[in-house]
């Protein structure tokens, strides 16, 4: 017999899936995240529902937030079961189902005043973000653009914020005009140097209506950096029809993601923090070792096989790790050019650390797919891929592979796969890229005169010439043979 998930429901829910072991009603909130996406449920959700499970921490409950349609869809959908999530964990050999319950309520969208009191309440203490790559308002050189409209306009109606930072400097504004101390803010995005990226944002936004309280902003908040991994893809009826055929349960929005999870945090914290050691989370002076490995190993590999797949109509993932060319393509590039500039990380192999990377793309069970990594290319190329070519060029290494990686977002972006078949892109910049890539057939150049993307990587004579050759070779032989003559060592001229 199915059941509809809901707190009330819970016992049914029991029967195939694990439930946690705490009342709900004991929880009381310490956190407000915004963006309440699928990652965050089954990441520091999860890690949360753990230490709760425990039973210690009660007082660090979640309550969600945003400032997006898609966040007021998702609030929409949560509500209606408690704000529970049944999260359903895959590996090769393993599919489990639990149901989580660490948050507590998400604020409606769209209201900023009711936002800004949650944010100004004393029981609020760290405020998280999981609010995707381009979310922070970033150009290519990790550098804040406070000229950004959305920005602007918060900088200009200071008591009226739209954006997430905007919203941020309110309830910091608020909490001091009350004599409350500052709460934490903690990024939990994939992005080089988040707790950083974070900070920058919400000062550059402050600093824009109130210079001296941005400073104060920047003297007395905390922003760690860290490193989050757990690879989770998008839900879709696919998945909302297996969680009730398989489990017997109705879940509005489930989320799927594999076993594996990594979360390192850098201890510096404004008013206190939850014990998420007890749960697994590395607690670390500095998080950058891990991070260049997650994000360039992982991050970046996604990044390199997603247009090639797409451009070779592969739709998941696990697919394109079968396919020999890719799956070939992909090591050679982490083994050339991406591995050796990434540095030591403590207690780690990096080669060790590749070969987990590819179990985890070929698990089938996951089904990620490749329309899900070719999105949002204009912030994932200038964060995940770009970093790795500067570094090469700036060591005097050369960069075919990296430069292939950036022909075939080019080639991507003409909009039609090597069988005929339209491409639909998902990316804010799509209609300048889209023009641009067409341009590139004649003139590869033509793609790379985004100083937003592209920055010093674009002045390179070598990666210039590199990536017209790789242009003009995959429209002249398409992608399999273009990956095969790189894998050959005959791409390069």
């Amino acid at each position: 017999m199915t059941c509809k998930l809901s707190l009330a429901t819970l016992p049914d829910a029991a029967r195939t899936a694990a439930i946690p072991s705490y009342d709900r009603a004991s929880l009381k909130a310490g956190i407000v995240h915004f963006g309440v996406g699928n990652f965050h449920r089954a990441h520091q959700a999860i890690y949360l529902d753990d230490l709760f499970n425990a039973g210690t921490d009660h007082d660090w409950a979640i309550v969600g937030a945003g400032v997006l349609p898609s966040d007021a869809a998702m609030r929409e959908k949560l509500a209606g079961q408690d704000f529970l999530t049944t999260v359903v964990e895959q590996d090769n050999n393993r599919t489990a189902a639990r149901v989580t319950a660490p948050m507590i309520d998400i604020l409606p969208v769209g209201d900023a005043a009711a936002i800004i009191a949650r944010l100004a309440d004393p029981e609020i203490r760290i405020v998280s973000l999981t609010i995707t790559e381009g979310g922070y308002f970033i150009d290519a050189s990790g550098t804040f653009n406070p000229a950004h409209p959305d920005i602007a306009a918060d900088g200009n109606n200071p008591d009226a914020p739209k954006t997430v930072f905007g919203l941020i400097v309110s309830g910091l504004k608020a909490r001091r005009e009350k004599g409350i101390g500052p709460f934490t803010v903690m990024s939990c995005d994939n992005i080089p140097h988040n707790g950083i990226a974070t900070a920058n944002a919400v000062v550059g936004t402050a600093a824009l209506s109130d210079p001296a309280f941005a400073d104060w902003i920047r003297t007395n908040v905390a922003f760690p950096n860290a490193m989050v991994d757990r690879i989770t893809p998008a839900t879709g009826q696919r998945e909302i029809d297996f969680l009730r055929d398989n489990f017997d349960i109705e879940d509005n929005w489930p989320v799927y993601c594999e076993e594996f999870k990594q979360w390192v945090l850098e201890d510096k914290f404004t008013a206190g923090r939850p014990a998420l050691e007890k749960v697994g989370v590395t607690f670390v002076p500095d998080v950058t070792p891990y991070e260049h490995m997650k994000i360039r190993i992982l991050n970046g590999g996604h990044a390199a096989i997603a247009y090639p797949a797409a451009l070779m109509d592969i739709h998941f993932v696990h697919d394109s790790m079968e396919d020999p060319l890719i799956r070939a393509f992909l090591a050679k590039l982490e083994k050339d050019e991406i591995i050796p500039i990434v540095p030591p990380v403590p207690n780690t192999s990096l080669a060790d650390y590749f070969a987990l990377i590819e179990h985890r793309l070929l698990n089938p069970k996951i089904a990620d797919t490749i329309p899900r990594l070719a999105q949002d290319g204009s912030n994932r190329q200038p964060k995940f891929i770009l970093p790795s070519t500067l570094d090469n060029l700036r060591q005097g290494r050369d960069v075919v592979g990296l430069a292939l990686v950036s022909a075939l977002w080019c080639r991507y972006f003409a909009g039609k796969t090597d069988s005929g078949k339209a491409i639909v892109f998902n990316d804010a910049s799509a209609e300048r890229l889209h023009a641009a890539a067409l341009k590139a057939k004649d003139d590869p150049a033509a793609f790379l005169v985004f100083d937003d993307i592209f920055g010093e990587v674009a002045k390179s004579e070598l990666f210039r010439k590199r990536f017209a050759h790789a242009v003009k070779t995959l429209w002249e032989k398409g992608t399999r043979e273009t990956l095969q003559l790189y894998l050959d060592g005959k791409l390069a001229v």
